[in-house]
């Protein structure tokens, strides 16, 4: 505990972080406070509170704001979306490739083109959730054209302060801006969670909320572990006589993640998961078999369910991992500076050596991603409140361990730079972010 007081007071006595701290923080409020302003012609006493699937998902990360009809009811999540479209795009499209190639000045241009497509997004995405979440006795505006039209300009505003808090955040404050919105959003929700956990219980539960507590910081460990795993492949660089200078010859390593594409599969997982209960309300009323698949994937705690989503996640993980890592590209550089992996020959064998490596630790690394996600289905069943399973598992828990340790990462690299002892003792904090040994 001394220590743990000696490392705050350390944390603020350096200037540049302090202020950075509490520019983070005025932000996030600013962001929060945002979430509980209503649109205009919106009477809130006849929303509907509790949403489900992927309604559900969605006011988890906004932390609430979603089921509120909020300014802020979109948040982040079109920027989010337009994100992973020209991630996917620079894969795809020659051009996005050769921007992605250019530098800063590619981008910046890319950025750009993703501020653009989220406004696109925002008034696509603003006219289903307009109709889908606010019912009609909800709406006291008399001209419904009115209200539309407005409601979807003021939602993309909402959304483009929010693109604009993540970025300040990022600027001037700590931390990734776009995940500590995300994250604020998750962990607003978890207090009123417990607490609400806690009073179902009463004392004649107390030992089992006691246990449920246990279990979650023991998945929490697993899921850090998850995170921060990595495989390195040692890479060892020629020596370089420059004059009456000796470069290189030193050894570097290759920091392959266990889990490379982070919570993007179960978000692709999750959507697709919606599809086998919608299709199925269609011809219910026609078939049994229809009706079978229908009752069976809309109830999460069902082994079906459960399967499917695990084998989605699973495909995904490979997926989103071959379209993110390239090794053609890491042998390609590693040859071009002079390095090489010891006992395998440069280009194309080291290629296939860092593949295979890649397909080997991303098996129990999609297998153990699988099963971090399924497990709040599994507290469901094991008598936990629907609201505090979902931080046993699945997409809150990996965002929020995620930006945590990166937050923790920054913090430290303060400390270690001004010769303070750092976060802890037993060695450096790990975020996602790690530094390859090429460039």
């Amino acid at each position: 505990m001394k220590k743990f007081i000696q490392t705050i007071k350390n944390i603020f006595s350096i200037e540049e972080l302090r202020v950075r701290i509490l520019n983070t923080i005025g932000f996030l409020i600013i962001f929060r406070l945002g979430s509980f302003v209503v649109l205009p012609g919106v009477d809130p006493s006849q929303l509907t509170q509790d949403a489900g699937g992927i309604f559900g998902l969605l006011n988890t990360f906004l932390g609430g704001a979603f089921s509120r009809a909020s300014v802020f009811g979109l948040g982040i999540m079109p920027y989010i979306s337009a994100s992973i479209v020209l991630q996917l795009m620079t894969v795809a499209v020659p051009y996005f490739q050769k921007l992605q190639k250019e530098g800063d000045s590619g981008r910046k241009k890319i950025n750009q083109i993703t501020r653009v497509l989220t406004i696109f997004i925002c008034l696509a995405q603003s006219i289903g959730y307009l109709t889908a979440t606010i019912p009609a006795e909800a709406i006291i505006l008399e001209n419904q054209v009115l209200f539309q039209v407005s409601s979807m300009v003021i939602l993309t505003a909402g959304t483009i302060f929010c693109m604009w808090l993540g970025e300040k955040i990022t600027d001037k404050g700590i931390g990734n801006g776009i995940s500590m919105l995300i994250m604020i959003g998750i962990i607003s929700r978890f207090p009123g969670s417990i607490v609400a956990e806690a009073m179902s219980r009463g004392m004649s539960q107390a030992l089992i909320l006691i246990l449920e507590l246990v279990a979650l910081f023991l998945v929490v460990m697993a899921t850090v572990a998850l995170v921060q795993a990595v495989r390195r492949i040692p890479v060892q660089y020629a020596k370089q006589v420059v004059g009456n200078k000796v470069y290189g010859g030193q050894r570097q390593y290759i920091p392959l993640k266990v889990n490379s594409s982070g919570v993007m599969p179960i978000i692709f997982a999750q959507s697709l998961m919606f599809l086998p209960a919608l299709l199925a309300g269609i011809w219910s009323e026609e078939s049994d078999i229809a009706q079978y698949i229908g009752t069976t994937f809309s109830d999460i705690q069902s082994w079906q369910y459960n399967l499917l989503f695990a084998v989605l996640i699973i495909l995904f993980t490979f997926f989103y991992t071959a379209i993110t890592i390239n090794p053609n590209q890491i042998a390609d550089d590693m040859k071009r500076n002079g390095g090489f992996v010891p006992g395998i020959k440069p280009g194309k064998q080291t290629a296939e050596f860092i593949d295979t490596v890649l397909t080997r630790i991303t098996l129990p690394g999609s297998v153990f991603l699988a099963v971090i996600a399924i497990l709040p289905a599994f507290a469901m069943m094991a008598g936990v409140s629907t609201g505090f399973a979902q931080f046993y598992g699945g997409t809150s828990l990996l965002i929020m361990v995620g930006v945590i340790l990166d937050t923790l990462q920054q913090i430290e690299s303060y400390l270690l730079m001004r010769h303070y002892e750092g976060m802890m003792k037993s060695g450096r904090v790990k975020g996602r972010t790690q530094n390859t040994a090429v460039a």
